[in-house]
C-alpha cells in the first residue's frame, strides 16, 4: 500500500512540475537605434517554444533636455491559440526602477499595447516587452518609440515676454489709428 501512495505522489509530481518549469527564452538587451526622435524595434521567437515566457529589454537614453516619451507595441496571428501573447510592456530607469507599465488596448489574435510617461529625465532607461509562445508556432511583436522635447521654463518665459511685445505693439498701433 505505501508503494502505491509513493508512486501515486511521484507520478502527480512529475506531471505538474513539467507545467509549472516554463523555459526563459528572452533576448539579450538591445539597444535601441533613436533617430530624430524615434525608433522602431522588436523580436522574433523559433517554433516549439509552447507556454515559454520573454521579457525582452530594449535600451535607450535621453540627453541634453527632458523628453516625453510614447510607445506602442504590437503582436499579431490567425487567432489566439497560435504564436504569442504580449503580456506586459513596461518603462524602467538603467537601475531597474520601475517608471510606468503601459495598457493594453486588444487582446486575442491583436495584442496591442501602448504606454506614456512624461519628462523623462536625463539619463539611461529600458522598455521591457513581456510574453509568452502560446502555441508550437513561431510568434514576432514589433513597436515604435517617439521622444518628444519637453520646453524648458525658460522656453515658455521667452514665449510669453514675445506675445507681451506683440500685445503693446498692436495696442500701441491701434491708438496711433484712433488720434
Amino acid at each position: 500500500m505505501k508503494s502505491l501512495i509513493a508512486a501515486a505522489v511521484l507520478a502527480t509530481a512529475t506531471l505538474g512540475s513539467s507545467a509549472v518549469f516554463a523555459a526563459d527564452i528572452s533576448h539579450t538587451t538591445q539597444a535601441l537605434p533613436v533617430i530624430d526622435n524615434s525608433a522602431n524595434f522588436g523580436s522574433s521567437f523559433a517554433q516549439n517554444n509552447q507556454n515559454n515566457t520573454f521579457m525582452d529589454k530594449f535600451s535607450f537614453s535621453v540627453t541634453r533636455v527632458a523628453h516625453d516619451f510614447d510607445a506602442i507595441v504590437t503582436s499579431f496571428t490567425r487567432n489566439a491559440t497560435t504564436g504569442m501573447d504580449v503580456t506586459g510592456l513596461s518603462l524602467f530607469s538603467n537601475n531597474g526602477t520601475l517608471i510606468t507599465t503601459g495598457f493594453q488596448e486588444s487582446t486575442g489574435a491583436t495584442d496591442i499595447w501602448s504606454l506614456r510617461a512624461d519628462s523623462l529625465g536625463l539619463g539611461n532607461y529600458y522598455l521591457q516587452v513581456s510574453g509568452k509562445m502560446v502555441s508550437g508556432t513561431a510568434g514576432s511583436f514589433g513597436g515604435t518609440v517617439m521622444l518628444a522635447p519637453v520646453p524648458e521654463p525658460e522656453t515658455y518665459g521667452m514665449m510669453l515676454a514675445g506675445l507681451g511685445v506683440v500685445g503693446f505693439l498692436a495696442r500701441r498701433r491701434k491708438a496711433a489709428k484712433q488720434a
